[in-house]
């Protein structure tokens, strides 16, 4: 099973994710773990960021794009994966495309888990006050005015990518204001039902108007927390007949009758 977890700062992106990897032996791919160990093995693309991060500039696309390509390739994320982080923009995003199109690999799907950014800084707000009064010591990110900071940068870079992915008929959207373990039912309520290399190769074929769009198994949600209205029926050709929804006849319209 190979995933893509969406989401802004604070959405429990890492909660889920450390859930996914428990229950289906998945592997989890954040982008900052990825940076680290490929510093930290001294591969060339991780020199090549270390140099960069020293001057306290930021990772470029392109190399941060080659360190998910290399992670994708080891053993352990054949057996499949869920990607933390990444892609943060478009352009990564239609990179992955073509590393997993290269590779035979499709995507599962692409979880989006919607929050209220205004209930999210109130609940930082909330935590940072409880924190003072006990004298803890407060993180980096313990604060509400770099939340705010983030969110936006959200909104700008990673947001598009909700269109991007609901266009190629991959995104479910998770009501993420939900409780922990409600959100977790509702993601594997979600999920397809068995691996995505039995349909057509890569999330990329969804761009080019191939049948993969007919058979990907993560249809857009029209609600939030609901799984698509197109019977289940509906994925397998049929005699030719009037169709019952309409679902239906925009997926004959795209792909045509036999």
């Amino acid at each position: 099973m190979k995933l893509i977890l969406l989401g802004p700062p604070g959405a429990g992106k890492g909660t889920q994710a450390q859930r996914l990897v428990a229950k289906y032996g998945l592997v989890q791919l954040s982008t900052g773990d990825m940076l680290r160990a490929a510093v930290k093995a001294g591969t060339p693309v991780g020199r090549q960021a270390r140099e960069i991060m020293a001057k306290g500039n930021l990772v470029p696309d392109a190399v941060v794009v080659k360190i998910v390509e290399q992670r994708i390739e080891q053993p352990d994320a054949r057996k499949g994966f869920v990607l933390d982080g990444f892609p943060r923009t478009v352009p990564q995003a239609a990179a992955l495309d073509r590393i997993l199109s290269e590779r035979g690999i499709a995507l599962d799907g692409v979880i989006e888990l919607r929050v209220d950014e205004d209930a999210l800084i109130k609940r930082i707000e909330s935590r940072v006050a409880e924190m003072a009064n006990r004298g803890e010591k407060l993180r980096d990110d313990d604060n509400p005015q770099v939340l705010r900071s983030r969110l936006q940068a959200y909104r700008e870079q990673t947001a598009p990518l909700i269109s991007y992915y609901r266009h190629q008929g991959m995104l479910r959207t998770i009501n993420g204001m939900a409780s922990i373990p409600d959100v977790t039912a509702a993601i594997d309520a979600a999920l397809p039902q068995g691996p995505a290399e039995a349909r057509p190769s890569g999330a990329a074929a969804h761009m080019k108007g191939s049948n993969t769009a007919k058979s990907s198994r993560l249809s857009p949600a029209k609600a939030i927390g609901k799984k698509s209205d197109m019977p289940r029926g509906e994925v397998k050709r049929r005699p030719p007949a009037a169709p019952k929804t309409a679902m239906g006849k925009r997926k004959q319209g795209q792909t045509g009758q036999r």
